[in-house]
């Protein structure tokens, strides 16, 4: 590691996972924190909890489809989501700089008090702290949260031809954010899909148990979060490009911007892991409920190195790694 840090160590990639290898878990690692994905599970006499948390920088503080703190929100009950949980209660602790316009804050906090009624999710503790002008930039957020995980929910191994699902169009967050930061003027149907996933967990209750993992692809995008699961796996991966959903409008202004979709963020998608004997009736099932409609299967697993590999449009193969540079720092 070098002798400071840089927002490199920030972006979920290669040097997000050095920082915490190398000064975090080499303090403090414990079975149940470094076999963690997005939340810890572990038992009580009642049965299985999550719990997670999460820190939200996100700049700017509002754009088109969202706010920090709808995103916050969301980002604590979809990482419970993930680990197959039904998110109950969340913690709110809030740093605020001096000379934050009161107005703003009330609006964030209606956005937050939206989103906790929509899902019935209460917040039940907190915290405040003010900060000197020039310490904060604005308002930072962490969210703590908690939830049962659903008794179907019992992952096993994955194995070979076990399939890839991405519950909707990827990259819309990162790219939403990206365009509101640099003012740039473009004309489209697109919007951060920040938005809740509680509702998953309870319709696919049933089907739980075809499901071998979970896990949302936010910082790093679709690119590093499939790299995590070919690395926790111990597989290949094979991903057919086609068959990723991305709109004509975030593809284009990626094009435009010199930005990777694979690696931007999504802060409303889960890419689940399912056996190949159910994953067309999961994806029949996934694309009717609200928000999920564009979800598609986009690859499988394979025995091999522990890679992700796509087969192109154009009929070539490419390998994806995870981030490596940081695309777009505080995305989230």
């Amino acid at each position: 590691m070098e002798d400071i840090i840089s927002l490199k160590y920030g972006d979920g990639g290669k040097y997000t996972d050095l920082l915490i290898n190398e000064v975090f878990y080499k303090h403090f690692g414990n079975e149940l924190l470094v076999n963690s994905m997005d939340a810890a599970v572990f038992a009580t006499n009642k049965g299985r909890l999550a719990f997670t948390t999460d820190s939200f920088v996100v700049k700017p503080l509002f754009f088109n489809g969202g706010d920090i703190g709808k995103l916050a929100v969301c980002g604590t009950i979809n990482d419970l989501a993930s680990a197959g949980a039904k998110p109950l209660y969340l913690s709110l602790a809030v740093i605020i700089e001096e000379g934050f316009d009161i107005k703003t804050l009330k609006k964030i906090a209606q956005s937050i008090g939206d989103i906790c009624k929509k899902t019935g999710i209460k917040i039940i503790t907190g915290d405040t702290k003010v900060v000197e002008k020039g310490s904060a930039d604005g308002l930072f957020i962490n969210t703590s949260g908690i939830g049962i995980v659903q008794e179907e929910y019992n992952p096993i191994p994955i194995i070979e031809g076990d399939c890839i699902i991405i519950t909707g169009g990827i990259a819309e967050h990162g790219t939403t954010i990206a365009v509101k930061r640099y003012n740039i003027n473009i004309e489209g149907k697109f919007q951060s899909d920040c938005m809740p996933l509680n509702n998953l967990i309870q319709k696919l209750q049933k089907n739980l148990k075809y499901i071998k993992l979970m896990k949302d692809p936010t910082r790093g995008g679709l690119a590093t979060a499939l790299n995590e699961i070919a690395e926790k796996a111990g597989m290949s991966i094979i991903l057919d490009e086609e068959l990723i959903p991305i709109s004509k409008e975030i593809k284009s202004i990626n094009e435009m911007l010199g930005l990777d979709p694979l690696y931007l963020a999504c802060e409303g998608r889960m890419i689940i892991i399912a056996e190949k004997h159910k994953s067309k009736d999961l994806l029949n099932e996934i694309k009717c409920i609200n928000g999920c409609e564009n979800s598609a299967m986009i690859g499988y697993f394979k025995s091999g190195k522990n890679i992700v590999l796509m087969e192109t449009i154009i009929g070539g193969k490419r390998i994806i790694g995870p981030l490596q540079e940081n695309l777009l720092p505080r995305i989230c």
